[in-house]
């Protein structure tokens, strides 16, 4: 009965007309109205953002702030693999056969998150995380490691609720929500970046130019809290061992170690890049 009625409310109120009117009073000023008691319910930390609590216009502005420079540093170690998003990590573990994550309790195909066995192939046996951000958290997305955007793409349309109730209750809102997908290919190795609109609102906006990424670059933002799955292929990476599942980690932060390649010159590859140490 909970799941049934929690599936109608979510069918009955996320519809076209619903999220184009709180996309529409987020972006006006109206809803500057509301900052200060939307600031003060969800925590935000002030102190670290890039601008003063009243030099925000409207709601929208809020949701995509940026930050002080320096407020998150980025892990300097070459091999780490650094949180793209302020975030709770809600599961992380092995990509079973045939193409299958368990998320609370649920299994979810990465064939469909994807878009077919073909582009979800890659990555059977390797690893995944899900990083989930609430309305409390800093929305703007990094890249996780440095390299070279191979592929990006779309898919869905509607956006359910990426949160615990979504995950356990929802209509497996991972593998249906619109997402924007980013395959990223560095020492040979391939890594899908998936980033998931949440209830109402699907803007993911990108700010990223150009195929390079740099570890720890801005490359877009959520209109809204959401969540972003990052999967790895097979032997190209390894978790961080105090890494776990419930807890929260910021941008910057080590999940884990990328698996160089050598050049053949006694170098492993990704060498000559440019670090960033802060953001």
């Amino acid at each position: 009965m909970r799941k049934w009625l929690y599936r109608l409310f979510i069918e009955l109120t996320n519809h076209w007309l619903s999220s184009k009117l709180l996309a529409s009073f987020a972006k006006s000023r109206l809803s500057a109205l509301l900052i200060p008691s939307y600031a003060k319910v969800y925590h935000i930390n002030q102190e670290e953002m890039e601008k003063s609590l009243k030099n925000y216009k409207t709601l929208q502005q809020l949701f995509i702030r940026r930050l002080k420079a320096g407020t998150r540093p980025i892990d300097a170690d070459e091999r780490a693999v650094v949180s793209p998003v302020d975030a709770v990590i809600e599961a992380m573990g092995i990509i079973e056969e045939p193409w299958e994550m368990t998320v609370k309790g649920k299994r979810y195909s990465i064939a469909e998150m994807l878009g077919g066995e073909e582009a979800a192939q890659p990555y059977v046996n390797g690893f995944f995380f899900i990083l989930y951000l609430s309305p409390s958290h800093y929305h703007r997305i990094h890249s996780p490691i440095s390299g070279v955007i191979e592929k990006q793409w779309t898919l869905g349309r509607k956006s359910y609720p990426v949160n615990r109730l979504g995950l356990k209750y929802g209509r497996r809102p991972l593998e249906k929500n619109y997402r924007l997908i980013t395959e990223v290919k560095a020492d040979g190795k391939r890594l899908a970046i998936v980033k998931i609109g949440a209830m109402f609102v699907n803007s993911i906006e990108l700010t990223h130019e150009g195929d390079q990424l740099i570890k720890g670059e801005e490359m877009a933002y959520f209109s809204f809290g959401s969540t972003v799955v990052l999967l790895f292929e097979r032997g190209s990476f390894t978790p961080d061992p105090n890494v776990a599942a419930p807890m929260p980690i910021k941008v910057g932060e080590r999940l884990g170690y990328w698996c160089q390649q050598s050049d053949g010159k006694g170098n492993e590859g990704g060498r000559g890049r440019r670090n960033l140490s802060t953001l």
